[in-house]
């Protein structure tokens, strides 16, 4: 694991090695046990490595035979031995032991077919010296980021955004749109940025720029596609054998793996397949709801692994919520973020590498929402224009339980769900914010996602749309930033294109049915683990935010940056104080659209005040 940046097309400063230094400075965090530069008339490379595979032999930048191609890379290439093997009886020559060499005998060998034959998460770019053309690509989920900008003849690209101003063409500034759109889904969708001029390369895309063009390509979706011919006893031989062979293969390291560990069939399920020797915990101290650790301490005792834990005081999670922001590149609202950060924090005292359970819900159907459509399949048999009219008309009483359940049974599926977040409505964000964008409706922003599956049930098609932005824009985000903050990698073997080819194909009465969600999941877990963490209901991370926002000094820090400068010029400040006031009065829980626009304003200082960011170099 590692990071990279570069930067082409600008002849006035291709060759600077201060500049690129200044740019791969800002990632030390990502590697901080090596660094090393490639520059050229026409490109300025820099690489941080994080030494995991070929700890002697495995530094980057990386060449093929003759010099001509550069390889920089972030990520790992499980099944690369037999790529290698593969591409050695083609004839390819390897100068090291690295996973990192295959992608650039293998971009020889297949071109842009490469990606048919490896299995892994990556960020790369391979620069062809005498033809003086880029090529780059992001993995099959998105587990691993690519940032690229453009400015004028300028292309900057790289692991983290936050290396680009030190760039002195970067020009920092505010996109509104993205601003806007984060409102409704807690974190920067689509392929925007919160940056004008910078995007990001989507998961399972790769790129070529030459000559100042760049055309970007996908290679890869994941497809469901039920097979209903197969027994539940079947599915779970199935899926037992190829996840087992998942974690064999996100094991091999050259130094200690260890495993995160919740109350979760997830990550326990990977923790008791993994056979490590580590697991990593964090709760807070406000009671069971909000700490998990007793039961990863009784998981680890069960099969003889040692469990390191750590309860997270107040005090801890806020005076930590800037630096998580600057670390996140973008604002992210999911309070899940800052305890991932300290889970991360603990493991790298003790080790390099950990693995987790991020996928599991959205390739086997975890998430309780996705209940909705299986518990109310009676109501949903009512014609729709019914439905939608009962809707329309709950929606003119007290938003309280039942009417919510008409109102939202009353839409489509296509015009109620974005994801597994959905802060604030169309209407309540442009009442809220004190400028107009041109921002897209959230279900415009999902509709294309839909459109790819509009074939499939309601279930496939909301595990489809949490594919394709959730998982990458939140989940795999705060995964990537809050480990390399801490100079760990982490690994996701549910992530992985041979366990999509299995949950792809898994009738939905399998995933998601009136028993349980990840219903078949949780029975090839039952091969693992016992039947508490097998069944345990989803809860995802639980922080206590709504709890502590109903105390004085937390509601003073929220009202503080309510009433800031930078608040007063991007929203209307008394419609937040109106949130704040009612939340802190228990009159409404407001807690997460609180956090939604707080993290906003802690971001935006980290990134647009200069003595801030200075303060991080």
């Amino acid at each position: 694991m590692c990071g990279f940046v570069g930067y082409t097309g600008d002849p006035e400063t291709a060759n600077s090695p201060e500049i690129i230094e200044r740019m791969n400075n800002r990632i030390r965090h990502r590697g901080p046990d090596d660094c090393d530069y490639y520059i050229d008339d026409d490109i300025a490379l820099g690489f941080r490595r994080l030494s995991i595979i070929d700890l002697a032999g495995g530094r980057q930048p990386i060449y093929n035979e003759d010099g001509s191609l550069v390889l920089l890379f972030n990520g790992e290439i499980y099944n690369y031995r037999d790529v290698r093997k593969a591409l050695q009886e083609k004839g390819h020559v390897f100068a090291t032991s690295s996973d990192s060499e295959v992608l650039v005998h293998g971009y020889e060998e297949y071109g842009t077919k490469l990606f048919k034959h490896i299995r892994g998460m990556f960020a790369f770019v391979i620069w062809n010296k005498n033809t003086k053309e880029l090529f780059g690509a992001r993995d099959f989920f998105g587990i691993k980021p690519f940032y690229y900008a453009r400015f004028g003849s300028l292309l900057l690209f790289g692991s983290e955004i936050k290396s680009f101003p030190e760039h002195p063409k970067f020009e920092r500034r505010l996109n509104t749109r993205q601003l806007e759109n984060y409102l409704s889904f807690q974190y920067s969708v689509g392929t925007e940025t919160f940056f004008e001029n910078v995007y990001k390369l989507p998961a399972a895309h790769y790129f070529i720029y030459k000559e100042g063009d760049m055309q970007i390509r996908r290679y890869w979706l994941p497809t469901f596609a039920a097979d209903e011919s197969k027994s539940a006893e079947e599915w779970i031989a199935e899926i037992s054998r190829e996840f087992q062979a998942s974690v064999e293969a996100h094991k091999i390291s050259d130094v200690e793996v260890g495993s995160f560990l919740s109350s979760g069939v997830d990550s326990s399920y990977v923790a008791c397949s993994a056979d490590v020797d580590k697991t990593f915990t964090v709760g807070f101290d406000n009671g069971t709801k909000y700490n998990e650790i007793s039961y990863a301490k009784e998981l680890s005792e069960m099969i003889h692994v040692k469990n390191i834990s750590k309860v997270i005081t107040p005090e801890e999670y806020w005076g930590t919520f800037a630096k998580i922001q600057y670390h996140m590149d973008e604002p992210l609202a999911d309070p899940s973020a800052v305890a991932l950060y300290f889970v991360c924090n603990e493991a790298s005292k003790k080790l390099k590498v950990c693995l987790s359970g991020e996928g599991a819900d959205e390739l086997f159907g975890g998430y309780n929402i996705y209940k909705e459509p299986v518990d109310n399949a009676a109501y949903y048999r009512i014609p729709y224009c019914i439905r939608h009219a009962i809707g329309k008309a709950a929606s003119l009483f007290p938003h309280v339980r039942g009417v919510n359940f008409l109102i939202r049974l009353g839409q489509k599926t296509e015009d109620k769900f974005i994801g597994n977040a959905y802060m604030f409505s169309e209407k309540e964000r442009k009442e809220l914010l004190n400028i107009t964008t041109d921002a897209k409706a959230p279900k415009e922003i999902v509709r294309p996602f839909y459109d790819m599956v509009k074939d499939k049930d309601t279930v496939t098609k909301m595990q489809f749309v949490d594919i394709n932005n959730w998982m990458m824009g939140d989940i795999l985000l705060k995964s990537d930033k809050m480990s390399m903050a801490n100079s760990l990698e982490v690994r996701v073997p549910f992530l992985d294109k041979e366990i999509m080819k299995v949950a792809g194909r898994i009738p939905l009465k399998y995933r998601v049915n009136k028993e349980n969600t990840k219903f078949i999941l949780r029975k090839a877990a039952l091969r693992k683990l016992p039947e508490k963490w097998a069944s345990k209901k989803k809860l995802g991370f639980p922080v206590p935010v709504r709890v502590w926002l109903r105390e004085k000094s937390y509601y003073d820090i929220i009202k503080t940056a309510f009433c800031s400068e930078t608040a007063r010029q991007y929203f209307k400040t008394d419609k937040l104080m109106a949130l704040l006031d009612q939340h802190y009065q228990g009159k409404a829980d407001h807690s997460r659209k609180i956090w939604t626009v707080y993290a906003f304003l802690v971001w935006y200082d980290q990134f647009f005040r200069d003595e801030v960011y200075a303060s991080y170099a």
